[in-house]
This record gives C-alpha cells, sequence and structure tokens, in this order.
C-alpha cells in the first residue's frame, strides 16, 4: 500500500482519510456536478490508499456521506440520510460539514472529510477512472457573488481558479481514459480567471487545442460573469469539441426582485445572452433555474417570470421554492406562504413541461448524429447528439461509439432512439 502524507484533521488529532485506510467503503454523494467532482478525487484516493469501494452500505466497513445544503427540503434530506447510517462507522464531507456542523451533530457524531483535505491529497495522486460516466473537471472553487439565498458561497468561499495547466491535465487525463464527454464545473464557470486576471474563452481555446476524441460541456454560467465575454465565449461554442448546451440560472423575470436576490444583473442581459447563443447555433439546448416565491415576489412579479420564460422557450427550467438558508442575510420584503410557492411551483413546472414538448415533438422521427457518453444501465447507454439532447439507445455500445439514431419517442427532457447508423 502506497503510504504519503496527510493532513492533519483538528477534530479526531489524525486524518479522517487516515483512518479509511484498508476498508471497504460505500460513498453517496448529493447536490451539483461539482460535488460528484469531489467524489470522484475523494474515490481515487481511497482507492489509492487501499480501500475498496463498495456499492451498498451494508457490505461496507465505512459510510462517507458527500452533503449538499442548498435549500431547506435538501438539509432536510441530509439530515434523514445521516441519521440512518448515525449507529455506523459515519463520514462527512461537502458543503454540510463548512456551514452547518451543528446541524450535523444534532442526529449524528461523524468524522468530517475537509473540502481542502481531498484536494491536497488528491494532488499526490492524479488518477481518475471513468468507470462508464462523464470526466467531470473542476475549474474553480468558490465564486465572487453574493446572492442573498445562496449558503454555498460560504461553503465554498471566495473565488479560487485553477491554473490551465491544471485544467489541461485533468482533460488530459480524462480523455486518455477514454472519455467521451468531458463536463468543466464550479460554482460559477464564467467566472472562471477572474482572480487571475484571465478569462473563460482563453481556456476554452486551450482545452479545445488538446489532442484527443471527446467533448466538453461547460456548467453552470451567472449572467453577471458572462454579458462581458459574451462575444468571445460565443465564438469559441462554434468548436467542434464544444457540446452546444449552456445553463444560464436567471432565477426571475423581475428586475426588482433580480435586485434583492442581489443578482447583478437584469433580464435583459440575460435575454441578450440567449439571443447571441442561438444566433451562433439555432439549436443551443438551454437550461435555466428559477426561484419562485422569494421574499417580496409579487404576483406581478411572478407573471412576469411566467412571461420570460415564455419568451425564450428554455429546454429546460429547473424550478426552486425559495427557503431561507442560514448565513445568507435577511432579505427584505414579505415572506410567501408555502401553499402560493407550491402553486407558483406548480404552474410553473406546467409552463415549462409545455415548452418543452413544443420544443421535442418536431424533432421525433429526425434522425440526429450521437455519440454514446454513460452507461445507463445493463443493455442501455446514454448518447448525446451535438445540441446535447439525451438519447436513450436500447443496446450495449461503447462509450465513445458514434452513430446516428433516429428519434422514435420523448421522455421529457430526453429521446429514446433507434440507431439506423
Amino acid at each position: 500500500m502506497p503510504e504519503f502524507p496527510l493532513p492533519d484533521c483538528p477534530d479526531a488529532g489524525c486524518s479522517a482519510l487516515e483512518l479509511l485506510r484498508c476498508q471497504r467503503v460505500y460513498v453517496e454523494t448529493y447536490g451539483c456536478r461539482y460535488n460528484f467532482g469531489d467524489t470522484a478525487k475523494l474515490e481515487e484516493v481511497l482507492k489509492w490508499q487501499g480501500n475498496v469501494l463498495v456499492d451498498n452500505a451494508d457490505s461496507a466497513d465505512a459510510v462517507i456521506i458527500n452533503t449538499c445544503t442548498v435549500v431547506g427540503p435538501t438539509e432536510r434530506r441530509m439530515l434523514r440520510r445521516l441519521a440512518l447510517y448515525s449507529n455506523r462507522n459515519l463520514y462527512v464531507t461537502g458543503c454540510m460539514p463548512a456551514v452547518q456542523r451543528d446541524a450535523i451533530f444534532s442526529v449524528c457524531t461523524p468524522k468530517i472529510i475537509k473540502h481542502d483535505t481531498i484536494e491536497r491529497v488528491y494532488r499526490n495522486v492524479g488518477t481518475v477512472t471513468v468507470n462508464g460516466r462523464p470526466g467531470i473537471v473542476q475549474i474553480a472553487s468558490g465564486c465572487l457573488g453574493h446572492c442573498r439565498y445562496c449558503i454555498t458561497r460560504n461553503a465554498r468561499g471566495p473565488l479560487r481558479s485553477y491554473s490551465p495547466d491544471e485544467v489541461c491535465a485533468q482533460v488530459r487525463a480524462y480523455a486518455s481514459e477514454g472519455a467521451a464527454e468531458i463536463q468543466l464545473t464550479a460554482q460559477d464557470v464564467s467566472a472562471w480567471g477572474r482572480d487571475t486576471g484571465l478569462f473563460l474563452p482563453e481556456l476554452i481555446e486551450t482545452v479545445c487545442e488538446l489532442p484527443g476524441v471527446f467533448k466538453i460541456r461547460l456548467g453552470m454560467m451567472n449572467p453577471k460573469t458572462v454579458i462581458d465575454i459574451l462575444d468571445d465565449l460565443v465564438r469559441v461554442f462554434g468548436d467542434e469539441k464544444i457540446f452546444g448546451f449552456i445553463h444560464v440560472p436567471v432565477q426571475s423575470g423581475s428586475d426588482r426582485i433580480l435586485r434583492s436576490m442581489g443578482r447583478d444583473y437584469r433580464c435583459e442581459d440575460f435575454e441578450t445572452i440567449v439571443a447571441a447563443f442561438r444566433r451562433g447555433n439555432s439549436g443551443i439546448f438551454v437550461a435555466t433555474d428559477v426561484i419562485v416565491g422569494y421574499p417580496g415576489e409579487t404576483g406581478e412579479d411572478y407573471c412576469l417570470t411566467q412571461d420570460l420564460i415564455t419568451r425564450i422557450r428554455p429546454n429546460k427550467v429547473n424550478i426552486t421554492r425559495y427557503s431561507r438558508r442560514p448565513f445568507t442575510g435577511t432579505p427584505q420584503g414579505e415572506e410567501i406562504p408555502d401553499s402560493v410557492k407550491k402553486d407558483r411551483s406548480r404552474n410553473l413546472n406546467a409552463l415549462a413541461e409545455q415548452i418543452c414538448s413544443a420544443i421535442n415533438q418536431p424533432l421525433l422521427g429526425t434522425t440526429t448524429p450521437f455519440v454514446v457518453t454513460e452507461s445507463v444501465r445493463r443493455g442501455s447507454v446514454m448518447a448525446r447528439n451535438p445540441d446535447y439532447l439525451g438519447i436513450v439507445l436500447k443496446e450495449e455500445l461503447p462509450i465513445g461509439f458514434e452513430g446516428a439514431a433516429t428519434l422514435v419517442s420523448e421522455r421529457a427532457y430526453y429521446f429514446i432512439g433507434k440507431r439506423t447508423g
């Protein structure tokens, strides 16, 4: 078993990772792609130090929960999962230990694995495993924002961009292992480099020059940090190695609510961004996020959000009911009753699904090129077309296989396809 220095853990007198050596470990991961990127690094560290990863808790000597606490319901789910394993050899990592230790210790007494511990030890390992999944490359941690609903900025801290060399090394590693899709992720991907005098389009150009057969999917980008690099960003999206996919959360169709949220952009900026990307690629997959029921949101504000979604016609809308998070300040404005939040969420979701169906229906029966990016389950794979439409093919195909498929049926946010070439 290889030896390497492990940072001390002040809570236990020694490293939590050290205590895990040579045990059978079960890992559960929740939240964003960045969290899944942390898990990918953690699993490499565990394997390198002699652990065996298992796929169920019953056969494990130790359980690790990589937590998310982005909204109230997620926090409550995390506490239920932690309580479930409270009598096990339990380890906790992710965002909750950084901002809500008291909540964790109210239901269990786990050992804590810190973000920076995973990162520092992983630098000694440096390997990646694809395992039939997209590769996740973290390009930065933290953000420049001060959104008044977001606890993640407290958990992850200020922006810290990884160097182009670090990012490219990870991309090369995944490409050499056969990953067909590599996801660049951060709390705000478009903020990359702002702390070091660099800008995202430069990084994308550098990554696209790397050898290998792979495609890049960029993660969530804040309209505030997109708008001033928009032209260059649209230009580099023309590279064949970039999936035609953007995830730009607007959060509200009301400028007044956006100001209250601390978002520092206007709805007009969001519309400008989407229009620019669509001029470059009319079929680009547009995903956005909306929070309903933010304190002070009136019926008129909510209608503005509905109007914005109707105009923009995103392919996917992730809708969240506002829940107050600790350490985010006290929003100005009257609290919205849960029943109103529920109605607004339900109605907006129905609108988003109608739009999605209207976009998808004309595609049924058409044929599109694809690349297999992920093993779904035995006998099925997930493929993506150049504009990131998900296509489930019910056959065994290797990661990276390229062909053509006819879209035969729709399943909301993906299609069932039949290979024709």
